[in-house]
């Protein structure tokens, strides 16, 4: 309890030192507060802007504070512009832990010390973040190994930090006349699942296992393997990835990396997790992406750090094709009629009045060329202007939305011509195809014929005892008339199967016909 009160006792007197305050106290309804408030804490320098001060005091409260701040630099649907930029830069700057404390942690989780599981094991980490540091070893057959340790004590920790965080988001909710659009407890409890997450190590290692599957024939990007028999929920060890760092350039250049094909590999890898497999790394900053230097596999991404991932269905890739399509179209309408069809518009927002918002909102963005407009920012004005029209944004999407910032940031780094829409579009365009022409009803027939393989051959069984009921003399009026509609319906039904078989059947052999017609011309 001590501890607690001393630790709420440091963060009240941070947040006064940068004036964290302030911005809680010009939201409120008696100004006089504000003044008075002013006056006893003349002492305070306050000429830095608001969001430097916040970044500040969150980089001076430690790393769960950074790291909250890191997903509040997400959140640009809830930000005001100034703060988010420069909670963007914040970075993970925590000194690496004793190594006695990751073998201990090894040995406690792996049930042996790593002399008896490694040939090799180094002791001085060769990186250190907030959740956790990484040490290199080999393995008793030889193989190269990075292990990954969770920081002692960080459960208790973050436990302590989000429950005073949940406290404060009560007291901005409160107290500030903006608090509740900004959904502070909201925002605080989506922080605890993500910080809980990623203390779950076997989560990540599952994370990188799928990621490694999905892209297993892919000559683009190379995942790390899991060595399942070393993974525990504070330990994993995964295979040892040979590259250069992908924002040093010079090196790149002089391994031959093709910097141009290179970023656009970079927006094919995001657009293929997105639309294919509806699972992306939702972390590719530059400092957990590689480029393999091995001649075998020179210019492939490597992915590291699968602590966070983004999930899609297909409603939401369909709303994400659909949008962005009429969005380089400059189909607003169609922009607009997707929200409100999708449910995240209200059902009665009129369609012309959020049509000309988005206009108003994007068309100035088509005045430059197209190799300089930004899928991110396009992403992020949508969530601008649905905000007027009470849109709930999903948490997958803005999730996507830093994804896409990062990875269109990584592209002109590399290039900076890359034509981001000309690479994007093919690939747009050919999934929405497969979504709505014959490859996709094909697909989806395919996916469902198991469910209806049980049912078509109960049907004549089915339909013989409905009409047996429907036969027998009806004890009264009122009863024949319940089952002279039981058999009219029933007869409805039946016909309905019956020519839903046959023209299902007919379209899948003229489909066919028209198919072989196609390949042999």
């Amino acid at each position: 309890m001590i501890l607690k009160f001393l630790r709420l006792s440091k963060i009240i007197r941070i947040a006064v030192k940068y004036g964290i305050d302030q911005i809680a106290i010009s939201g409120l309804a008696v100004p006089r507060i504000a003044r008075f408030i002013d006056i006893v804490l003349f002492w305070r320098d306050l000429s830095a802007p608001r969001g430097e001060r916040l970044r500040r005091a969150l980089e001076e409260l430690g790393p769960i504070f950074v790291k909250f701040g890191q997903v509040l630099s997400t959140r640009r649907d809830l930000m005001p512009p100034d703060i988010a930029d420069e909670l963007a830069s914040l970075q993970d700057r925590v000194p690496p832990f004793d190594p006695d404390l990751a073998i201990a942690q090894i040995t406690k989780s792996l049930g042996a010390h790593p002399d008896q599981l490694f040939a090799s094991f180094e002791r001085i980490p060769v990186a250190s973040a907030s959740i956790a540091q990484v040490h290199f070893a080999t393995l008793k057959d030889g193989r190269e190994v990075a292990v990954k340790v969770l920081r002692p004590g960080m459960k208790e920790a973050i436990d302590d930090d989000v429950a005073l965080m949940q406290i404060a988001a009560g007291w901005l909710e409160t107290l500030w006349a903006d608090g509740k659009r900004l959904k502070a407890k909201e925002v605080v409890a989506e922080f605890d699942k993500y910080l809980h997450d990623e203390l779950d190590l076997m989560r990540e290692a599952a994370n990188g296992s799928q990621l490694r599957r999905n892209f297993a024939d892919s000559d683009l990007l190379l995942v790390p393997e899991m060595y399942w028999d070393y993974c525990s929920s504070s330990v994993i060890v995964m295979e040892r990835m040979q590259g250069i760092p992908i924002s040093q350039l010079d090196k790149l250049r002089d391994a031959g990396v093709n910097l141009e094909k290179l970023s656009r590999d970079g927006v094919t890898i995001f657009f293929t997790q997105v639309f294919r497999d509806g699972f992306f790394h939702a972390d590719m900053h530059p400092g957990n992406i590689l480029v393999s230097t091995r001649p075998e596999t020179l210019g492939r991404y490597i992915a590291l750090d699968f602590g966070i991932v983004g999930t899609l269905n297909d409603f939401d890739k369909d709303y994400l094709s659909q949008n962005f399509l009429a969005f380089f179209r400059r189909d607003y309408k169609r922009v607009a009629e997707a929200h409100i069809e999708s449910g995240w518009a209200p059902k009665e927002t009129r369609v012309d009045e959020l049509e000309a918002a988005v206009r108003a909102c994007c068309e100035p963005i088509f005045d430059r060329p197209l190799k300089d407009i930004s899928f991110g920012q396009v992403l992020l004005r949508l969530f601008q202007t649905s905000r007027r029209f009470n849109v709930e944004v999903q948490p997958q999407l803005v999730l996507l939305q830093k994804t896409l910032l990062n990875i269109e940031g990584l592209g002109r780094q590399l290039d900076p011509d890359l034509d981001l829409w000309k690479t994007a579009k093919p690939y747009l365009e050919r999934w929405m195809s497969e979504q709505v022409g014959w490859r996709g009803l094909l697909e989806k027939l395919k996916d469902e014929a198991p469910r209806y393989s049980h049912i078509f051959p109960q049907l004549p069984r089915l339909a013989h005892q409905v009409l047996s009921r429907a036969a027998e003399p009806p004890a009264s009026d009122e009863l024949m008339v319940a089952l002279l509609n039981e058999q009219r319906r029933t007869n409805r039904l039946l016909r309905t199967i019956v020519y839903f078989t046959i023209g299902l059947f007919s379209g899948l052999v003229v489909a066919q016909v028209l198919l072989r017609f196609y390949f042999r011309h």
